[in-house]
């Protein structure tokens, strides 16, 4: 079932719930509180599922995408919407895996903004965000979806919470790197 995004533009989701979509007003929500930042910025989505937020990322001006996603049927959605939305100076990279062997990948890169949507009981959230710390750029922000009956937010050392909010069922946490 396709979803829209900025641009009324639709994409790609997989069937049935083996990727949990980002809500529209959620989606709506974040980009509004990010808007003077998307523009030119690198943009990593950890557990990218259909890849809506770096295809939205990616709509509103991102100069460049990251995707991290373990299903190999996601990926390949992922590439579709990315391609399909994606400008001739923008680009992106799908990495298909665990995302904390895939985070270790990328050390040596720099990205302003990440969001990070795993499966809400994984178990990911202190080992992904550990392994992202590195990956920040000194003004970055990371916005992470949660459900905090199964996670309670806490920032690993060299990050900071910088704002919490509700939309309906869905919760995010904002954390950024520690200033010191």
């Amino acid at each position: 079932m396709p979803i829209r995004i900025y641009g009324n533009r639709s994409i790609k989701t997989l069937p049935g719930q083996t990727t949990r979509p980002t809500p529209a007003r959620v989606r709506e929500a974040l980009f509004n509180i990010w808007q003077g930042r998307i523009v030119d910025a690198r943009w990593l989505d950890l557990c990218a599922g259909s890849g809506a937020m770096g295809a939205e990322a990616l709509c509103r001006g991102a100069s460049s995408a990251v995707g991290i996603e373990q299903s190999s049927a996601a990926c390949r959605i992922i590439r579709q919407n990315w391609q399909t939305v994606a400008q001739p100076e923008q680009s992106f990279v799908i990495l298909k895996g665990d995302v904390v062997a895939q985070l270790k990948r990328l050390q040596g890169q720099q990205f302003n903004l990440a969001y990070f949507d795993p499966p809400y009981a994984s178990g990911l959230y202190q080992p992904a965000l550990e392994a992202l710390v590195a990956l920040l750029s000194p003004t970055a922000e990371v916005a992470i979806e949660h459900d905090p009956a199964l996670w309670q937010a806490t920032a690993p050392k060299g990050l900071a919470i910088v704002r919490q909010k509700r939309y309906g069922s869905t919760h995010l946490v904002f954390m950024a790197p520690e200033q010191g």
